[in-house]
């Protein structure tokens, strides 16, 4: 096996195959190094050795970090489902592309700018910060990512004040097809569960608040056994929090939900899957030790992370299915 833990080879992981890794430290053939691949979006690389696999998570801020890749071992009973908010929970995607967008056209002082199809891996599932840098360094060069920070705030500050009064963007917010259903019968089967965000606060919690409402589930923070975000940005003045450079496909997120959030033991990890439907947030999952679900409409086939995914299905109503089976449960949801 190549990649031990992880799998035979780049090929049957759906990866693109390297001689070496995107810095130069590890190079097949050399310190048994056995194979380096790199997913499709190119944000982590995994380096295989004869007797284990490290996971290179690059950072378009700066500061790249190396993971040990841990083995699944066998299925244990279900104890906790842990998810993402943007794209798996809620459909809100193309509303944060949006503001993505506005922010790089204030930053460009061009109204009409727009951004590529070949951005859209690039400017969701990771942080703020990430995704801004990766648009300065293409459109604007010249420009800080500080500055459009600036911008960024600016617009997401007037458009949620705006969804908060009913008059924002038509269609923000629209809860996924399905996840009232799939959250209900989980809580019926007693499995805890976990909302898990590379989404600052302030941006995050509104959206699951209005999808709640939209549902008529009462309060997320009363459903939900612990809910992770990437914590308060920092802003002159201010005190922010840890998240802008340790979010998705960094595991700290569902790290923390699995660890702190649950209360449950590291071995423990077995019991529990992550569903998302990023590649960044399918690379987090994996490298924090738990199996990775994919489910369908965002950038999974695009990042090249299928082939990281335990299981992969394009709906809740599959994933419900699957997840009953697992149990053991002889009827269907």
């Amino acid at each position: 096996m190549k990649f031990p833990n992880l799998g035979n080879s780049a090929e049957a992981l759906g990866l693109q195959a390297l001689q070496s890794t995107s810095n130069g430290h590890f190079v097949v053939g050399d310190a048994d190094v056995q194979a380096v691949a790199a997913t499709g979006d190119g944000k982590v690389e995994f380096i295989g050795f004869e007797t284990h696999t490290m996971g290179l998570v690059n950072s378009a801020m700066g500061y790249p970090a190396y993971y040990p890749v841990d083995d699944l071992g066998d299925e244990a009973p279900l104890q906790a489902v842990l998810m993402d908010l943007d794209g798996t929970t809620v459909h809100s995607e193309e509303f944060w592309i949006w503001i993505i967008e506005l922010s790089v056209a204030s930053l460009l002082g061009d109204s009409k700018f727009q951004l590529e199809d070949s951005d859209v891996p690039f400017v969701s599932g990771h942080s703020v910060s990430e995704h801004l840098q990766y648009c300065v360094n293409k459109y604007c060069p010249e420009k800080s990512v500080e500055a459009a920070r600036h911008f960024y705030f600016e617009h997401t500050h007037r458009e949620m004040k705006l969804i908060l009064a009913g008059k924002g963007k038509p269609g923000a917010f629209r809860p996924s097809p399905g996840i009232k259903d799939f959250l209900l019968e989980l809580k019926d089967m007693g499995v805890k569960l976990g909302l898990v965000t590379s989404g600052l606060y302030e941006k995050a919690y509104p959206e699951i608040l209005d999808a709640f409402k939209t549902l008529d589930m009462g309060d997320p923070a009363n459903f939900y056994d612990t809910i992770i975000t990437a914590g308060h940005a920092l802003r002159k003045g201010e005190s922010g929090t840890l998240g802008e450079l340790s979010p998705k496909p960094h595991p700290w997120l569902y790290a923390e939900a699995f660890r702190v959030g649950l209360g449950l033991p590291y071995s423990a990890r077995h019991s529990v899957i992550g569903i998302e439907d990023s590649g960044a947030g399918v690379a987090s999952i994996r490298l924090a030790g738990m199996q990775a679900w994919g489910i369908g409409g965002g950038n999974i086939d695009q990042s090249g992370t299928r082939g990281l995914c335990s299981q992969y299905t394009e709906n809740f109503e599959a994933l419900l299915k699957l997840i009953v089976a697992r149990q053991g449960y002889g009827r269907n949801p």
